[in-house]
């Protein structure tokens, strides 16, 4: 499975992005889709992730003014970036795990591409 990350790009103070992550492969299945970022000098850290049942979970700083969305038939989560703040600059990337479906099922997890978010002030 390989991710493609894109919508990435630089906006004011209050603006809005939306991410989009798409997976890409044969015979697979998506299982927990995540948004991760890695802002300079700091950790990686997971923003938000969700579940193939849709079930969500938020780092407390995005939490309600990030939303993560999926849709399994497509392949394809999304990251809704509102009210973004200057703290939200940072290179953001999608993972999933995945199971191939072959017998016995295996599975395993992937990353995209970071794609640069640049809030100014």
């Amino acid at each position: 499975v390989q991710l493609q990350a894109s919508g990435g790009g630089l906006v004011q103070t209050g603006g809005s992005l939306r991410l989009s992550c798409v997976a890409s492969g044969s015979t697979f299945r998506l299982n927990t889709i995540g948004w991760y970022r890695k802002a300079p000098g700091k950790q990686r850290e997971l923003v938000a992730d969700i579940s193939r049942s849709f079930s969500t979970n938020y780092v407390e700083s995005v939490t309600g003014r990030f939303t993560i969305s999926r849709d399994n038939a497509r392949n394809t989560a999304y990251l809704q970036m509102s009210s973004l703040k200057p703290e939200d600059t940072a290179v953001y990337y999608c993972s999933a795990h995945w199971t191939y479906l072959s017998d016995p099922p295996v599975s395993a997890r992937a990353w995209g591409q970071g794609t640069q978010v640049t809030v100014s002030s």
